[in-house]
């Protein structure tokens, strides 16, 4: 991992480029941090599904379970109001 200011990157941008095929590179601005890496490099590490994605629900399926979560509350709180 290489961390860069932004001026340094600018001055060799095909040094940092060439970096980026084998490490992380990360230009610095300010408070903020930029990442240059392949997109090869992009797939493997952040667009493949994970487990987090392989569990994940539909909208229409939340929905479906918070309406009849919800009704589960209403019920418990309304004999209580009786």
């Amino acid at each position: 991992m290489t961390v860069v200011s932004t001026k340094e990157f600018a001055s060799n941008q095909e040094k940092y480029f060439d970096m980026a095929m084998t490490e992380e590179i990360f230009v610095k601005r300010d408070n903020m941090m930029f990442l240059v890496t392949t997109v090869n490099d992009a797939k493997k590490k952040y667009l493949e599904p994970d487990d987090d994605f392989r569990r994940a629900i539909s909208a229409k399926d939340f929905r479906k379970r918070l309406i009849v979560s919800m009704d589960k509350i209403d019920k418990k709180y309304a004999s209580k109001c009786k």
